[in-house]
């Protein structure tokens, strides 16, 4: 279910990749828990495809939860806490916040 819902986000098919995407993070958070860093990327990929449908907030929210997990779990410097960083500067900007953005920017 991952593989195509990532296939579909690929092809544009955002609003048909969040449904799949969505059934993916429930069974994940259900199974391996929240911590699990596949329940994450399954986070990290539902707020990609949220941010491509322009739904920011959801995207922000999703962001957050995966930035602060993967600081916890893999620390600060680790490629994906700083992948994770990244695509949540890239929310803030497209939110227009930009005392957000210079203020994870510092933290990254």
């Amino acid at each position: 279910m991952a593989n195509l819902a990532s296939t579909w986000s690929q092809q544009g098919r955002s609003s048909e990749a969040e449904q799949l995407q969505l059934q993916v993070l429930d069974l994940r958070k259900s199974v391996l828990g929240k911590e699990h860093p596949d329940t994450i990327l399954a986070m990290a990929n539902l707020a990609v495809t949220y941010y491509d449908l322009q739904r920011y907030d959801e995207a922000e929210k999703l962001e957050v939860d995966v930035l602060n997990l993967r600081r916890e779990i893999l620390g600060d410097k680790h490629p994906d806490t700083l992948l994770a960083g990244e695509n949540l500067t890239a929310t803030y900007k497209k939110q227009g916040r930009d005392t957000k953005v210079k203020e994870l920017e510092l933290q990254l």
